[in-house]
């Protein structure tokens, strides 16, 4: 499985992202900023203010460093206003040599990149191995809010290794302390209701089918912001005993394709996607995707974003209906319909056969569209907030009725 990172740009109201098999916007190691030279000496306090909005006691090497907390102005921020925000930190024992700060802002759930806010601490006034054992250092930065709540990590790098948190339950493993919350907690997970028909659809592409009509339709919205989509993206999901059901009605003026064969990287080009976490662990999960030219793509993941199995067979029929010309970029198409068929039975980790009532599965529904053949838009039915469509946390609930 290859990794591509996202170059996001704007589209109208949208944000865009060239795509890949597995959309991942994080970032590698932290940001290599050169030392600025120290102006003055460090600035240190005798204990932390009153008034923090955050407090911490993580500590770092071995209890040497302490981060205390921060202190965020404006506490309730809204998308793109400057917020100032205070760390705090003491050294217990003389700190270790040559390590820069960094501090990333991030998904809360997924821990994903945001935005980078890496400086050097106080300006390059106090490297670490300068800090004074027993006082307590101030550093002050600006950080712009994103359209989303967010929380800041931080921590402190040397070449290629960062120094360590002691407490395992203070960060998630990759030795970037949890800090403060910015702007609240993250928007709520939507639900879809999904209801159990006696007579299943017929795979014709066509969602005539009493079966849809008695279904709720859902909107997709932007996978990055929740707003709404360029061109129109509905879903319906209905299921009996053996199968899930999935409906895609979908606007599209320029309908094209140029992958033929199963398991092609049809996540590439325009695409609709259906991902299913059945027993809701937030590991294993399945990927089923379906282009115009009715190529499937199916895969097993073991865990987010590892082990891709295309090996697994889904099983999944589907049927695909064209409101155009496909591959004819002269002409103005309407758009595309897909059915899709998904056997419960060959589904990961499926609590049972049929899903019994009130049952509860995580999912999410995906389109990539590209305008022109060249801007990417994504669209989901729960937004992500990150470029990552397997941003498992993210995932809506799948209520069976």
């Amino acid at each position: 499985m290859r990794l591509r990172s996202l170059v996001l740009v704007p589209l109208l109201s949208s944000v865009l992202f060239v795509a890949g098999a597995c959309r991942d916007e994080q970032a590698g190691p932290a940001h290599r900023a050169p030392r600025l030279p120290a102006p003055t000496t460090p600035r240190t306090l005798d204990a932390a203010p009153e008034g923090l909005t955050f407090r911490s006691g993580a500590t770092f090497a071995g209890g040497a460093i302490v981060y205390l907390g921060s202190r965020v102005t404006p506490e309730r921020p809204t998308p793109g206003q400057p917020v100032r925000i205070a760390h705090y930190f003491q050294a217990v024992r003389p700190p270790p040599q040559d390590f820069h700060f960094f501090v990333h802002v991030v998904d809360p759930d997924s821990g994903q990149m945001l935005a980078n806010a890496d400086h050097e601490f106080q300006d390059g006034a106090a490297p670490l191995e300068t800090w004074p054992v027993g006082k307590v250092l101030e550093d002050v930065h600006t950080v712009a809010m994103p359209s989303v709540p967010a929380r800041l990590v931080m921590g402190f790098w040397r070449g290629d290794e960062r120094l360590s948190v002691d407490d395992p339950r203070m960060h998630q493993g990759d030795n970037r302390v949890r800090g403060p919350l910015l702007g609240g907690e993250p928007p709520s997970l939507p639900e879809y209701t999904v209801t159990r028909v006696k007579k299943a659809p017929v795979l014709d592409g066509a969602l005539d089918d009493e079966a849809w009509k008695g279904a709720k339709p859902v909107t997709l919205v932007g996978s990055f912001d929740g707003r709404p989509g360029r061109l129109r993206t509905q879903a319906r999901l209905v299921y009996d005993d053996a199968n899930l059901y999935v409906a895609f009605d979908v606007e599209d003026p320029d309908i094209w394709g140029t992958l033929r064969n199963r398991d092609d990287s049809i996540y590439e080009q325009e695409v609709v996607e259906v991902f299913l976490d059945a027993n809701a662990d937030g590991r294993t999960y399945n990927e089923l995707e379906v282009s115009p030219h009715n190529v499937i793509f199916d895969a097993y993941f073991p865990a987010r974003r590892q082990g891709m199995d295309l090996s697994w067979d889904s099983g999944m029929k589907t049927a695909v209906k064209v409101r155009g010309t496909l591959d004819d970029a002269s002409d103005r198409d309407e758009g595309w319909t897909v059915e899709l068929a998904i056997p419960f039975n060959r589904l990961a980790e499926v609590p049972h056969i049929p899903p019994q009532p009130g049952e509860r599965w995580r999912f999410n529904l995906y389109r990539l569209e590209h305008h022109d053949r060249r801007q990417v838009e994504g669209q989901a039915f729960s937004p992500l907030f990150i470029g990552d469509f397997h941003a498992l946390p993210r995932f809506a609930w799948l209520v069976f009725q």
